[in-house]
This record gives C-alpha cells, structure tokens and sequence, in this order.
C-alpha cells in the first residue's frame, strides 16, 4: 500500500476513535445523562453552524465560481429537507408516535458526509507532504473532540441508546476512512469534488441546526436553563471560529 495512503488510512482512523468519547456518559446515571443532552444539543447546534459558516462555505467559495457554492448550499438544504420529510413518513406520521427522532438520522448522515469530506482533506493533504499531512490532522482533531461529544449528546436526545449512539456516531465516523481512500483513488479531480461536497455538507448542517435542533432548544421554557443553552449555544460557535483561527 503506497505510504501516502497508509499514513492517510491511520490518520482517519484515530479521528474516527474519538467518536468513541460518547463511552465516558457510561460514568453518569440516566437522570443526570438527561439533564445535561440539551445542552449538549445546544453545543453541537452552534458547532455544526460554526462548522457550515467558518470552515466549509469558506473553503468552497474561496475555490470556485462565486455563484455555484451557493447552489450546492441551497441544493444540500433541499435534499435534507426531502429525507427528512420522507423518514418522518416512513417511521411515523406524528412526530410524537416516533421513539426516535428523525432528526437523529439526519444528524448521522450530515456528520457522516463532513468526515468524509475531512478524508478527502487528510490524503489530499497527505499527497502535498507529511507535515502539512500530520498538521490537517491536528487540525480536524482539535474541533472532533467537543463535536463528537455534542453529536452524541444528539442521538441519546433523540432516542438511541448509549449502546445504540456510539454504535452509529462510529459507523458516521469511519466515512474518513471512506474519504481518505476515494481521494487517493481520484487525487486529480480532488478539488473539483471538494467544491460540490463542502457547500452541500454546509447546506445540510443549516438546515439540520435551524429545522431540528434550535426546535428543540425553543422547548426549555425555564428561563436561566434556556440562557445557559443560549451561551452554550454561543460557545459552540466561538468554538469552531477559535479552531479557524488557531488553523489558518
């Protein structure tokens, strides 16, 4: 296997493990688990707009023609839009019949389009040098960690098990492993499928953050619990903007 590969495959790998930080919720009981998933919500709602607005519409508009990212933005939120609808008629007719969320399912799939985008990112970043390589992976690290731990609050909010959640955090994970390896396979045409992927994956973030979970921060009608989901909401943002800078 050619060491560009190799050193790409194992890059992804150690970032899909930090999907596994869910496993540390074992450590708490149910009640205080429950207590605190919103404000995970309230977390990985500000990271995933943070994540759309600060690293991927940057990225796609900064590389391509000025009109285009935005009509694979707008392409992203309507087919999220479409799935949504169609799970929710496919698992329940009233969301309130359904036992697990259907914005779980479009949380995975937005999260698993992103780390599969970060794959491309990894190898392609690989292919250019390793430190620039050992450096993109730092990188993608630094904002895995606290995300990973925001998606996961997600799913248990949703209805998964904590079995169940870390389960398919993982499985969204490994779509790295996916990216490192289809961009190794097409590393000339790499920037040109980049600028579809990174505006559809912010479209799919928006529309996940603004139709799913900000819903389900407006819930909380306790007024110091909704403030403390508000500045969480905010952390996550500053967040994501922190790494941007810190990156380049």
């Amino acid at each position: 296997m050619n060491n560009i590969l190799l050193e790409a495959i194992i890059a992804t790998l150690i970032i899909s493990a930090f999907s596994l930080v869910g496993v540390f919720s074992f450590a708490i009981g149910d009640k205080i688990l429950k207590k605190i998933t919103i404000f995970l919500v309230a977390f990985s709602t500000g990271a995933l707009l943070g994540g759309a607005f600060f690293h991927l519409l940057p990225e796609a508009i900064t590389g391509g023609d000025d009109l285009k990212p935005f009509i694979y933005l707008l392409f992203g939120i309507i087919i999220f839009y479409l799935m949504e609808r169609l799970l929710k008629w496919h698992h329940c007719h009233e969301e309130e019949d359904c036992e697990i969320h259907t914005f779980t399912y479009m949380s995975l799939f937005g999260d698993g389009v992103h780390n599969f985008i970060d794959g491309l990112v990894i190898v392609s970043a690989f292919h250019i040098s390793r430190e620039l390589g050992f450096a993109t992976t730092i990188a993608i690290a630094a904002h895995e960690i606290p995300q990973e731990f925001g998606d996961f609050g997600v799913l248990i909010h949703g209805g998964f098990s904590r079995i169940k959640a870390l389960m398919w955090n993982l499985l969204s994970a490994l779509t790295a492993v996916v990216g490192a390896i289809v961009g190794y396979l097409m590393i000339s045409n790499i920037e040109n499928f980049s600028l579809v992927l990174l505006p559809f994956a912010a479209g799919g973030f928006i529309y996940i953050s603004m139709s799913d979970l900000i819903p389900e921060l407006h819930k909380e009608n306790n007024l110091i619990k909704s403030l403390i989901n508000f500045l969480i909401f905010v952390l996550g943002l500053g967040f994501m903007y922190l790494v941007k800078i810190i990156s380049g």
